[in-house]
């Protein structure tokens, strides 16, 4: 799941409001919160924001079946409360592969709770294809698609539509996400079909590097592809957290390892100013 908790968060703190209405019921988020709860040891909410109304909402991503989720889910409720004096209302986004098995309340004689869980194939495809915002397009990706190839073909094409920059971090961004329905060998034979998106298919790292680097024997080219990719989504986020990006970050960046990139991306809603990133 850590390979994709960038791509996944920088996609729903970016514009993907569809997405969240469908998630919340209808709220809106007015802004995104730090989500770094102190304790003893170190514990981090996946997102945590608030709403146009003012209530908070912790947004969990889990790819897996974990049968104690529900406790975890109680511990961060708690948690949570320390710092603000406010219940949040909760939500778990399953994006896994394997049937949901997990349950959404635990009740443990006179403690009893319960959070919301969503299995993302149950969400809207239609709707998140249909909004004007790219990261809802590309998150369609993880809903249950009547037509896999079509749904693809849909959201390159908005993608194609984007500035060179926008359209870079949009692709890599859906290369990385389609991995978790086993969908990068579809979005690379879909994409050569567009002229537009050949400056990024033949890109030597975004290209070939992220859809062949698991390969036995490209283990180089992997590591490259991930820090390439890595990096563009963390510009993403770093633009919209304090908006253009200095020569001088983006230079740093491009010489930072993987574990580097995600000691930023950690830090990022802890700071105040670039200089503090690194």
């Amino acid at each position: 799941m850590h390979e994709y908790d960038i791509a996944l968060k920088v996609l729903l703190q970016a514009s993907a409001d569809t997405l969240i209405r469908q998630l919340t019921g209808g709220l809106a988020m007015a802004r995104w919160l730090n989500a770094e709860i102190p304790q003893v040891q170190s514990s981090r909410a996946d997102l945590l924001g608030a709403t146009l109304e003012g209530e908070l909402l912790d947004f969990e991503l889990q790819s897996t079946n974990d049968p104690d989720m529900a406790l975890r889910m109680a511990e961060y409720a708690l948690r949570i409360y320390r710092l603000f004096r406010r219940f949040p209302k909760q939500i778990v986004l399953y994006l896994g592969e394997s049937p949901l098995r997990m349950t959404d309340s635990w009740n443990e004689n006179v403690f009893v709770f319960q959070y919301t869980l969503i299995d993302v194939r149950d969400l809207d495809s239609a709707a998140l294809l249909a909004s004007p915002h790219i990261e809802d397009n590309v998150l369609a990706i993880l809903t249950r698609m009547q037509d896999q190839i079509s749904t693809v073909s849909q959201i390159l094409k908005r993608i194609a539509m984007l500035d060179e920059t926008a359209r870079r971090a949009a692709f890599s961004q859906f290369l990385i996400i389609s991995g978790l329905r086993r969908l990068a060998s579809v979005v690379k034979e879909e994409a050569q079909k567009m002229p537009v998106l050949n400056d990024i298919l033949d890109h030597e790292v975004i290209g070939p590097a992220i859809l062949q680097g698991r390969q036995e024997g490209r283990q180089e080219g992997r590591v490259e592809g991930r820090q390439e990719g890595r990096s563009e989504m963390l510009k993403r986020l770093l633009e919209k957290r304090f908006g253009p990006i200095p020569d001088w970050v983006d230079s740093r960046l491009s010489t930072l390892s993987l574990i580097e990139l995600d000691a930023v991306a950690v830090r990022l809603f802890d700071v105040a100013k670039f200089d503090e990133l690194f």
